[in-house]
């Protein structure tokens, strides 16, 4: 079965840091499009970081020079490295990779993480 499994979150003050982790596990082929998403309560989903296969990378204004977002390729993995934290960055990050392989549907996956809440405190 593949999936996505989020780990890292939890709770920081202002000015802190926390790293997330993004495994994909299955039978997989290869990884297009790794992204980070996360949902503040009261808030729709944004996109918070992504990058492609070929390392091409975007931000949300919000985090730039705050967030680093990174790949690797040979764990299926990817990570967020937030340093600076501020209180609005509090919410649930959500993972979500563009996976291809012979057993999905039609050969292809857009598949989530189950999520994983980080909390700010000022």
């Amino acid at each position: 079965q593949v999936q996505l499994v989020e780990s890292g979150g939890g709770m920081a003050q202002a000015g802190g840091s926390l790293r997330l982790s993004c495994a994909a596990s299955g039978n997989i082929l290869s990884i297009n499009a790794m992204n980070w998403y996360r949902q503040a309560p009261g808030k729709q989903r944004e996109l918070v970081a992504a990058i492609s296969s070929g390392g091409s990378i975007n931000y949300a204004d919000s985090v730039k020079g705050r967030f680093t977002v990174s790949r690797d390729n040979a764990k299926n993995t990817v990570y967020l490295q937030m340093n600076s934290l501020k209180p609005e960055d509090t919410g649930v990050y959500y993972c979500n990779a563009a996976l291809v392989g012979s057993d999905l549907p039609f050969g292809f996956l857009d598949a989530w993480g189950q999520g994983t809440l980080v909390t700010v405190s000022s």
